[in-house]
């Protein structure tokens, strides 16, 4: 399947993108080319866009008004069925390596080159032969209209197909994060929420420490690091970085502590035998009485300080609306001894606040706390879970008995305004 390009694409934001005769690939994309959302567009991991003479000219055959470089593409190929090739994928062009690392979604910025505005044409849920793809770049180097396109399998050492699984991980996560932030910041806590989709992140000068004072996201929009960092230097309060990357360090920030992020289809884990505890019933939170026990329990097992306890009791009768979210409280011989939470967004299933206090821990309990929430999950229509503990520790021998399964290292830096330690 080797072709060629047929044109090398850029602007300096928004569609179309023009012609020009080559271009320099640099790691985060073509110089000389902008997005005009760049927090969709762009970045290590959506760096170049593709799209196929041949996907343009089927849309057309339907009376759309598409054209090379209309949607955006910086690489209209020929030859080369790409949205069929495999994540990870190589495309050796010019002198430059680039590496396929997934569709691109369509949106409202290139309603123009479709009939009524329905760019869902191109998309790959509808239109699989027709989508846009990205590629993240794996040698930098220059490219050219008329240069061969070289196809070979994904490398063995490739992460690629960590990376779309990662996006969703990373998304479930979040969400579950911007909840506790918007609960905290609804009973008036300074909360100073940036969300820009794929770059969610919080500073609260009255809350010091990570809970209220992190950012998800860099690892996919790292052009957004000086955004972030302002955020904290507004707010005058410490700041971590998830993945904030060699744009983080690059800043100032400094490596804090590396967590793992554990992930594993739920099928799976449900399927196997659930842990036996003599005594243990877990049940969901059912009213304020509930809500109070469970909060209680939450900042006496985790050993949470003030003033981040008395926020918890504060805005934990919020966090329990927010959609998706659900806790449960375990009782052992009818005495409430463990706490945990369940966040559920695009049928993955995170595992949060699994808590047990110290005079019941060694039985089993959190394992019981985890299986009985991917049940729970597997009931609801989730197709996965996932959950985060540092590598090493007893929650992570937890979730891998329980089936799940270590499949990346964030690296979280802290970034301090005033450069302190």
């Amino acid at each position: 399947m080797d072709g060629r390009v047929l044109q090398v694409n850029v602007s300096p934001g928004g569609v179309p993108k023009h012609s020009v005769d080559r271009a320099w690939i640099a790691t985060d994309g073509l110089v000389g080319d902008a997005h005009r959302h760049r927090y969709v567009h762009g970045g290590p991991h959506r760096a170049v866009a593709l799209l196929g003479i041949e996907a343009i000219e089927r849309v057309q055959a339907d009376g759309h008004p598409i054209e090379p470089g209309s949607v955006g593409e910086n690489l209209t190929t020929m030859g080369i069925e790409l949205s069929h090739l495999p994540v990870g994928t190589r495309l050796a062009i010019g002198s430059a390596v680039l590496e396929l690392s997934g569709p691109a979604n369509p949106c409202d910025v290139i309603k123009g080159s479709f009939r009524d505005g329905k760019s869902g044409r191109i998309s790959i849920l509808t239109h699989p032969s027709d989508s846009r793809m990205y590629a993240r770049v794996i040698v930098e180097g220059e490219v050219c209209a008329g240069d061969e396109i070289v196809v070979s399998p994904p490398a063995d050492d490739s992460n690629a197909a960590v990376f779309p699984l990662l996006d969703l991980l990373d998304d479930v996560d979040r969400t579950a994060w911007l909840a506790m932030w918007r609960a905290a910041a609804s009973v008036g806590y300074d909360v100073r929420i940036l969300d820009h989709g794929d770059l969610s992140a919080a500073a609260c000068p009255e809350l010091p420490g990570t809970v209220f004072n992190r950012a998800f996201g860099l690892r996919l929009v790292p052009i957004a690091t000086d955004e972030v960092l302002d955020l904290y230097r507004a707010a005058g309060t410490s700041g971590w970085l998830i993945d904030g990357g060699a744009a983080g360090l690059a800043a100032g920030a400094v490596p804090a502590e590396t967590v793992a992020v554990f992930a594993a289809d739920v099928p799976a884990v449900a399927a196997a035998a659930p842990p036996t505890v003599d005594g243990l019933v877990i049940r969901d939170v059912d009213g304020f009485v509930d809500q109070q026990t469970w909060v209680e329990l939450f900042i006496e097992a985790f050993e949470i300080e003030q003033p981040t306890a008395d926020a918890w009791r504060r805005f934990e009768r919020l966090l329990v609306r927010a959609h998706g979210y659900r806790q449960v409280i375990a009782e052992l011989d009818g005495r409430p001894v463990a706490v945990a939470a369940t966040q559920t967004h695009r049928r993955v299933a995170w595992l949060g606040g699994g808590g047990v206090l110290p005079e019941a821990r060694g039985r089993g309990i959190q394992r019981a706390l985890i299986h009985h929430r991917v049940m729970v999950a597997a009931m609801a229509g989730c197709t996965r879970t996932m959950a985060t503990a540092n590598p090493g520790s007893l929650s992570a021998a937890n979730l891998e008995g329980a089936g799940l399964r270590e499949v990346w290292r964030r690296r979280h830096l802290r970034f301090d305004p005033d450069g302190g330690a």
